[in-house]
This record gives C-alpha cells, sequence and structure tokens, in this order.
C-alpha cells in the first residue's frame, strides 16, 4: 500500500494570483514596482540608520530591525511568485514549502513582537524621558529584538513541520501564490481538527499578547501626552506615536482578518487579496509612513542624498 504521508518527492502546485491577461498583467506589473520600492525604501532607512549618528537611538534601531523583517518578507514571497509567472510554471517543492511556512511565521510573529517592543519604547521616551537613557539601554534593546526573532522562529519551525508531516493523498494544488499555512491544511486527507486548534491558539499568543501590551502602553501614552501643557511637545508626541499606529493597524488588521476567522467565513480569492497587501504592499508603506512625518528620517536622508548626490541640492 502506498505511502500517502510522503511528501518528499512530490511537489505542490500554486495556483498563483495572477492569470495571463492583459489587467493582470499590469497588475504583476504594479507588483513588481511595489517590490522594488519595498526593497530600495527598506534598505534605505536602513541604510540612513546606520549612518546618520543622530538615528543612534533606540527607536531607530528597532525600526531598523522592522525594516530588515520587511525586505525579508518580500524576498520570501516575490521572487518566487515572479519565477513562477513568467516561466509559466506552478510548482513548489516541499522544502521549497516549508521554507516559505517557516519564514513567514518567522517574520509575522516576530514583527508582532517587535511592534510591542516599539510601542514600549514610545511609552518610556514620552512618559519617563528622564530615565528613558536607563530603561531604553542598548543591552535591553538587543534582548527585545532577539527575543522578538526567537519566538517568531519557534512559532516557524513548529508550525511549519506539523503542516508538512500531515498526509498529502490527493490534490496538492493550493489555491493561493504562496505556501501558507492554512492554506496547505486544508488540502491534508486527515483530520486535522486539533492542529488548526494548536494554530488558532499559537495565533492567539502571537498576535494579542503583544497587541495588549500596545493598547496598553499607548493608553498611558495617551493619558500622559493629555496632560502635557505645551502644544509643541503634544502635537511632538501625537506625530511620533501617529506612524507606529498606522503600521500597527495595518498589520494587525491585515493579519487577524487572515488568521483569526473561522473557517466559515473564509473566501479564497479575498484572503489572497488580503495576504498580497500584507506581504507586498504593507512593507513598502511602512518606511514611508516613518518618514513623511519625521523631520530627523527627512534630515537624515537630505543629508545622505546632499552627499552622494550633489546636484540633487
Amino acid at each position: 500500500m502506498e505511502n500517502t504521508s510522503d511528501t518528499g518527492g512530490i511537489n505542490f502546485i500554486l495556483l498563483g494570483l495572477f492569470n495571463h491577461t492583459q489587467t493582470h498583467l499590469f497588475l504583476f506589473s504594479m507588483v513588481l514596482m511595489t517590490f522594488l520600492t519595498s526593497l530600495m525604501s527598506n534598505a534605505l532607512m536602513i541604510r540612513l540608520i546606520r549612518v546618520d549618528p543622530r538615528l543612534h537611538t533606540p527607536m531607530y534601531f528597532l525600526l531598523s530591525q522592522l525594516s530588515l523583517m520587511d525586505m525579508m518578507l518580500v524576498l520570501t514571497i516575490v521572487p518566487k511568485m515572479a519565477a513562477n509567472y513568467l516561466m509559466h510554471t506552478r510548482s513548489i517543492s516541499p522544502a521549497g514549502c516549508g521554507t516559505q511556512i517557516i519564514l513567514l511565521l518567522t517574520l509575522g510573529g516576530g514583527e508582532c513582537f517587535l511592534l510591542a517592543a516599539m510601542s514600549y519604547d514610545r511609552y518610556v521616551a514620552i512618559c519617563h524621558p528622564l530615565r528613558y537613557p536607563i530603561l531604553m539601554n542598548q543591552k535591553l534593546c538587543l534582548q527585545l529584538t532577539t527575543g522578538s526573532w526567537l519566538l517568531g522562529g519557534v512559532d516557524g519551525l513548529i508550525q511549519a513541520g506539523a503542516t508538512l508531516s500531515f498526509p498529502y493523498c490527493h490534490s496538492r494544488e493550493i489555491n493561493h501564490f504562496f505556501c501558507e499555512a492554512p492554506s496547505l491544511v486544508r488540502l491534508a486527507c486527515a483530520d486535522t481538527m486539533i492542529f488548526e486548534f494548536f494554530m488558532y491558539v499559537c495565533c492567539i499568543v502571537m498576535f494579542f499578547i503583544p497587541l495588549c501590551l500596545i493598547l496598553a502602553s499607548y493608553s498611558l501614552i495617551l493619558a500622559a501626552v493629555l496632560r502635557m501643557q505645551s502644544t509643541a511637545a503634544r502635537k511632538k508626541a501625537f506625530a511620533t506615536c501617529s506612524s507606529h499606529l498606522a503600521v500597527v493597524g495595518l498589520f494587525y488588521g491585515s493579519g487577524m482578518f487572515i488568521y483569526m476567522r473561522p473557517k466559515s467565513y473564509r473566501s479564497v480569492a479575498r484572503d489572497k487579496v488580503v495576504s498580497a497587501f500584507y506581504t507586498i504592499f504593507t512593507p513598502a508603506l511602512n518606511p514611508l509612513i516613518y518618514s513623511v512625518r519625521n523631520k530627523e528620517v527627512k534630515g537624515a536622508l537630505r543629508k545622505w542624498l546632499e552627499k552622494h548626490f550633489p546636484w540633487s541640492k
């Protein structure tokens, strides 16, 4: 009798996001432009934070880690999707599928905790400004970022290992443009109820614990800002925090839409669109959100442009 749980030699089929029509070719071109924009803008953000001494602060160190995660996220998704589309192929190996799941969950889970660390940084900066250098020292920043990467990595390894351990004895067509654990589990010819419950619990831990920390931090920040007497200080605090809240809203909104809904409310077409938003478009928006209202980042960018492109003055 054939071993139906053997996934080592048979590839999965990614049905993709686009068809080969003029409209979808245009949309595919837009995705590629967004991909390149995301890579360049996040790489530039990391470079500015590294070379400008004014940005050598805990807030910008955490922001550089966010940019690194966003770069890795789009590199995990778009190159394989683009190669399959341009070469008219749809296959992905079990190893490639597992790698995508691990990286996606590592980066997604890591970003949840990193955003919580960034909210704590803003809480300390606004509510305890005199103690900021002590409370947000270099050692703590390294611990927060390392913890974010490790927690995301553990979640990714566990879920990828469990997902690929199921027997896939019927259709191997994944109605998605990348390997995502919920899409893959739907194809398993075994009872996945326990794993889906476990995956739901993991999502609660990875999403809601950091989200609760973020909400608690910003509740305290809001109370502190409302007590400020200086209008200028209040505006500066709101400007700094609004950027972070916009990123949190984009990331958590799309993530919870994908992972936290019951199966009966899922729509494959809608899930693919939302997945494209949080894996491709949000990483391109994050550097823009953090730079538009940030005088320090704009000043660092201006200085960098004047140094490398003198004619841009």
